[in-house]
């Protein structure tokens, strides 16, 4: 199954974020089986080498390494747990990867089943967006024992940058929706900023040129502050899945006894972005609701993608 140097790679979820990934695992020459329920994305990597299978339990058996990339947790459940899921071909020796964004409690309890079948499973989100996995340079964060941290090593560098491993499985999980409350606050405080800005009668760019010379300077802002001066939103990363990870976290906190009210507002503020028919635009349409509240464009130029 495995050449003498790389194991043969399965790998379920080819959306924006799963068909970069895919392709960069392909390029660095391993074998590699997909499977999506988009045919569209399967014909594209199968025309560059890949082998496509039927069903996330035949990828399974076909590998030596699955690597899953998948919307949230039900997605999760399904490709491991439900009928022809992956875990019925686990075996000893057989490693799982988990690289989707979903509750910690989740990730703990697929991890157990694999763990039961005498496979080895990481909990493996990451941060960097559309524009990290096709370059490879994600940052990751891994739950998981060392052990099997140490054999998804060499796949997870062709992938990202920073891997680290944070601890128990579940503990990536637990690290990514730390990321995603300080990425969505932090869009929320410069959307916030720009739309006060601009209403004061200050251009939105001057702004930008001075917040990015001082303590206010964030890579938020010098990433998704393009799309808000220029109105356009073509999704790098989804509002629908921040607000995901933003009820994630809401979540966890319940069941750790922690207060985030920052995070919490924020996600009422993603929910109407989602309400008013918005969700699927990138995250940095946060910007829109804020101009919707106080009246004000941040630009002059088209709302939404195109």
């Amino acid at each position: 199954m495995a050449s003498a140097t790389r194991p043969t790679v399965g790998f379920i979820g080819l959306g924006i974020m799963g068909r970069p990934m895919a392709r960069n695992l392909l390029r660095a020459g391993h074998p590699l089986i997909v499977h999506d329920v988009v045919a569209g994305p399967v014909a594209d990597l199968v025309a560059e080498g890949a082998a496509v299978a039927a069903s996330p339990r035949d990828v399974a058996a076909a590998c030596d390494v699955l690597i899953t990339m998948l919307p949230d947790s039900p997605q999760v459940e399904d490709v491991y747990l439900g009928d022809g899921g992956a875990l019925e071909a686990a075996r000893p020796g057989w490693l799982a990867i988990d690289m989707s964004s979903i509750a910690p409690r989740v990730a703990r309890a697929v991890a157990a089943r694999a763990t039961a079948t005498g496979a080895d499973m990481l909990d493996a989100p990451v941060s960097g967006g559309e524009p990290g996995a096709i370059a490879g340079t994600l940052s990751i964060m891994v739950g998981g024992s060392e052990a099997a941290f140490d054999r998804a090593r060499p796949l997870l560098g062709v992938l990202g940058r920073t891997i680290v491993h944070v601890g128990p499985a579940g503990a990536g999980q637990v690290v990514k929706l730390c990321n995603q409350v300080v990425v969505a606050v932090v869009i929320e405080a410069v959307a916030e900023a720009l739309v006060l800005g601009t209403k004061a009668g200050v251009e939105p760019e001057r702004i930008v040129d001075v917040l990015q010379g001082g303590l206010a300077a964030t890579k938020v802002l010098e990433v998704r502050g393009p799309n808000m001066l220029a109105g356009r939103y073509e999704p790098g990363f989804r509002a629908n899945l921040h607000l995901k990870d933003l009820r994630n976290a809401l979540e966890l906190a319940r069941e750790a006894g922690v207060v985030v009210p920052a995070a919490a507002g924020v996600e009422q503020l993603m929910q109407r972005l989602r309400i008013a028919g918005r969700g699927d635009l990138d995250h940095s349409a946060l910007v829109t609701v804020l101009e919707e509240l106080a009246g004000a464009r941040v630009c002059d130029g088209p709302a939404g993608p195109g």
